[in-house]
């Protein structure tokens, strides 16, 4: 999967547990969701998003976890949202949203069952329990 180019200032993941799926059809700029996990191994996480295989696309989009990924301190832009992804793993698709995201980039396909898939399934599913 494709990243927009500013992944590499990337620090902090916060991990979503999206609260509306069906409503992403109204969303603009932003995944609406509850943030259940802060990862401090960003580029960790986006190495797993962008080992993601690339799939055919199914029907559904009902997408129930999303990263947001965060500038780190220090930084021009402390802490500043550069881009989010909504994940659908049972239509394999992935939505970007953010000022970096170029109409390329903004709807991408993902095997999910792909071992990066899955780790990162897990990730998501493990900070929601918690």
């Amino acid at each position: 999967m494709l990243l927009p180019t500013t992944a590499d200032l990337v620090e902090l993941v916060e991990a979503v547990r999206i609260t509306d799926p069906h409503g992403w059809y109204q969303w603009t700029d932003t995944v609406p969701g509850e943030t259940v996990g802060l990862w401090d191994d960003a580029q960790e996480v986006l190495a797993l998003v962008t080992g993601l295989p690339v799939s055919s696309k199914m029907r559904c989009f009902s997408p129930g976890f999303a990263i947001r990924a965060h500038t780190g301190p220090g930084q021009v832009f402390s802490g500043q949202i550069l881009f989010e992804i909504a994940f659908c793993f049972q239509c394999h698709a992935a939505w970007f949203y953010g000022q970096a995201v170029t109409a390329n980039l903004a709807r991408q396909t993902f095997d999910p069952a792909s071992a990066p898939a899955r780790e990162l399934l897990h990730r998501f599913r493990e900070s929601a329990a918690s």
